[in-house]
């Protein structure tokens, strides 16, 4: 498997466990892992040949998300489960 497929791959699970916690009415779980799934996927947009005049605002993006991700998983570790 190579590396692009292994993202998809990880965005979809991260998608898909975050549509778990929405069924669950857990709306801030819900936006960290659909959060986390989409920078997934976006990063492995960048990879795709077709997407080379898109790749700098497609890395933009996902750097975007990588830090919006992180921050609001310390906010759910800090505030809601300790």
């Amino acid at each position: 498997m190579n590396a692009k497929t292994r993202q998809y791959l990880f965005g979809a699970l991260f998608f898909a466990f975050g549509i778990y916690q929405l069924a669950i009415s857990d709306l801030l779980e819900f936006l960290l892992y659909g959060g986390a799934g989409a920078a997934f996927i976006v990063n492995a947009l960048t990879l795709e040949p077709g997407l080379t005049r898109y790749k700098k605002p497609l890395v933009i993006a996902s750097w975007i998300l990588i830090g919006a991700v992180g921050i609001l998983f310390l906010y759910v570790l800090q505030f809601k489960h300790l």
